[in-house]
This record gives C-alpha cells, sequence and structure tokens, in this order.
C-alpha cells in the first residue's frame, strides 16, 4: 500500500470537495480504496495470527464511508479528510479503529459515550475490581505507548450510587473509556508501519477486554 499516493489524493480531494472533482478522479480513489482494503485484510490475518479471540471484520464492513453524513452535519464537506476504519469488531464490544488523514492520524479503542447499559456496567466493574483496571493503565508501556485515557465530558459530580470519596472516582465520573495514539506521516509511510499496528494492537487488547468483559457480563 502506498500511503503517500493515499494522503497526496486527500489532499487534492480536501482542496476540490465537491462531487465534480470526485466524479473526474473516481477511478483513482478506486483503485486507491481496493489497495486499501487488500491493506487491511492483510493487516486482519496479523492480528488473528496474536490473537487467538479476534474477530474477523471484513475489509469493506471495517472501512468507513468517504462521504460525511450531511443529513446530521449539513454543514461538514461532501468528503471526509480521512480513511477510518473500525477493526475486531464484535457486536456490543469495543473495536480497534485506525484513522488516517491529512489533519490528524491515530489508533483508538475503548467505549466512546457508550449506551447507559454498557456505562452502568463498566462502572460496576470498576467498583468490583477497579485495582485492575488501573494495573492496565499503569503499566509502563502502555503509558508510554497511549498514555492516560482521554477527556471526554465527564461527570463533574458523582454517579447516583457511588460516594464521592470512592477511590476510583476518578474513572466512575467518566462517560467515555478511550485511549488515542497519534501517528506520523513517518510511521504510516515506513515499511514496516503493520508490525507497528500489531505492537499497538496487543498492547491496548487488555484494556479492551477489560471494557468488554464489563459488558459481557
Amino acid at each position: 500500500m502506498d500511503f503517500r499516493k493515499l494522503f497526496d489524493f486527500l489532499h487534492r480531494l480536501n482542496n476540490h470537495n465537491n462531487k465534480e472533482w470526485m466524479d473526474e478522479h473516481r477511478k483513482e480513489y478506486q483503485s486507491l480504496r481496493d489497495d486499501y482494503l487488500h491493506w487491511l485484510e492483510e493487516l486482519e490475518i496479523k492480528f488473528a495470527q496474536v490473537d487467538p479471540d479476534y474477530t474477523t471484520t471484513g475489509a469493506k464492513k471495517a472501512l468507513n464511508r468517504i462521504n460525511n453524513n450531511l443529513l446530521f452535519h449539513p454543514n461538514k464537506p461532501i468528503y471526509k479528510d480521512h480513511f477510518g476504519a473500525g477493526l475486531d469488531k464484535k457486536p456490543g464490544a469495543s473495536d480497534f479503529y485506525i484513522h488516517l488523514g491529512i489533519n490528524e492520524s491515530f489508533i483508538a479503542g475503548g467505549f466512546y459515550k457508550p449506551k447507559k447499559e454498557h456505562l452502568d456496567s463498566i462502572r460496576a466493574a470498576i467498583d468490583y475490581d477497579g485495582e485492575e483496571l488501573e494495573k492496565i493503565l499503569q503499566k509502563p508501556s502502555f503509558q508510554k505507548t497511549f498514555g492516560e485515557m482521554l477527556e471526554i465530558d465527564p461527570l463533574k459530580t458523582s454517579p447516583k450510587a457511588y460516594a464521592s470519596d470512592h477511590r476510583f472516582i476518578h474513572y466512575l465520573r467518566r462517560r467515555s473509556f478511550v485511549v488515542s495514539r497519534d501517528l506520523t506521516e513517518k510511521e504510516i509511510f515506513s515499511a514496516d508501519f503493520q508490525q507497528k499496528l500489531v505492537k499497538y494492537y496487543l498492547e491496548i487488547l487488555p484494556f479492551r477486554q477489560y471494557l468488554n468483559h464489563a459488558v459481557s457480563v
């Protein structure tokens, strides 16, 4: 996969974000998309080799549409400035998300604003064995790779049924449980990019497994 060509296309698309330009360059887009789908298929094979519980998503299902949803976001441009894909997509579980774009590139995993029943289950798990989550988050290699969980609209007070002085109140107040890592173009363009993603996948896996177990019991 030649990611330089992919990024060059995204830059040009961003500068000519209209259907007429896309129609003129549809063959180029389809060729890049096909190459990226093949690359995702290869990556899924590598993930399955290191994770016996990996759920093969399928590249076409994993890849997000290039079109923005103008029905709900009418002020956005017609086309996105990135390729986004969610892998290891078990129903009702977190996925491993890859975002490659001209303004930002990153990987992420966890639960972003989960529905109430999942949020309640995660909080119950933290109340029961928050030590395990803290152990995962404070592991030196995890800290080096992902740092802290993202601060996404946490509660300012304690959630119902939990005391304000709870040992893990800083986790219980969260309404999203997500970590991410920025990717540089140097990484993306490197010959060992897939191998790096396998490393990141394994590093984030215990975090995702903790959350997935919480919402499945």
